[in-house]
């Protein structure tokens, strides 16, 4: 009896015996359900929904032998479609994100960093820290993270007593290269016990 043959990465397989089938053409409705597929999964940004898409677009002409280029048009009106529908939301992404950075120990600086890498623009960014530093003033918010970031690395008084001065200057490094002001590195790491 003969075993059912297996498609190549770049192309599907059929019940006959022959050869598989090429991959099928980029059209808009591959791309919306590649983009709905995505955004079911993960929450984005614009840049990183149309990199995704790119990507995929990429893949699938290169099987065909086609120029991924050509599509680039139909790629952009995808994501304006996702845009305008409310499926993509870079304010609503970034506030998201920034939340869970700050709650993981991320800076203030670390964290306009990573939501850059995610395709966020200065402008979305500059908003949503700013809407952060409303609600919490005095900056509470970047102490708080400061904390969560000694915790979770067992830094200053989450250290074995015994430990602690052999790492001070290790502790004040590792929190000074997450971004963390030195006076508030100090404080933490030199704080008789954690809050």
């Amino acid at each position: 009896m003969k075993r059912p043959t297996v498609a190549s990465p770049g192309q599907e397989a059929t019940s006959g015996p022959g050869a598989p089938r090429p991959t099928r053409p980029v059209s808009a409705a591959w791309l919306e359900r590649a983009a709905l597929d995505y955004l079911q999964r993960y929450s984005a940004s614009t840049d990183m929904l149309r990199r995704t898409l790119a990507r995929r677009v990429e893949k699938r002409a290169r099987a065909r032998g086609e120029e991924p280029g050509a599509f680039a048009e139909m790629v952009e009106a995808t994501v304006a479609r996702a845009v305008s529908a409310g499926l993509v939301d870079d304010t609503r992404f970034a506030e998201g994100r920034l939340a869970a950075l700050r709650r993981r120990g991320s800076s203030r600086r670390g964290a306009t960093a990573r939501l850059a890498a995610k395709g966020v623009s200065r402008e979305v960014v500059a908003a949503v820290l700013e809407a952060e530093r409303e609600a919490h003033p005095e900056g509470e918010s970047e102490e708080t993270a400061a904390w969560a970031y000694a915790r979770r690395r067992r830094l200053g008084p989450y250290r074995l007593p015994d430990k602690r001065a052999d790492h001070r200057e290790r502790d004040l490094a590792s929190l000074a290269r997450q971004g963390f002001p030195y006076a508030l590195a100090r404080r933490i790491v030199e704080a008789e016990e954690a809050p």
